[in-house]
């Protein structure tokens, strides 16, 4: 579990980012989870978009994501929601 300290350091971290997953009409399906997985191993942190022709709710999306093993929901701003996952094999982000 993230203190509140350090997700407001993955905040700031994420604000250069650009979307790497895209939630679409088919909603939170395994492959989508899939690649979130892969994402947050190369990168750690990232931004998923959610696309105005999905039907699922944001938060719904942002609480099945921190059901999975190791996956912190750091913030949910409009239709994006910003994820963190420790790396096994590339750590790249110290968190204070």
């Amino acid at each position: 579990m993230l203190t509140n300290k350090q997700k407001s350091f993955l905040r700031s971290e994420s604000n250069h980012l650009q979307p790497l997953v895209h939630i679409g009409k088919s909603g939170l399906t395994e492959s989508v989870i899939k690649q979130i997985e892969e994402a947050l191993e190369a990168k750690e942190l990232i931004k998923v978009t959610i696309l105005q022709n999905c039907d699922q709710d944001k938060n719904e999306i942002a609480a099945k994501l921190e059901e999975q093993a190791g996956i912190e929901v750091v913030q949910v701003i409009g239709k994006i929601i910003v994820l963190y996952k420790e790396s096994v094999e590339k750590k790249r982000i110290e968190l204070p």
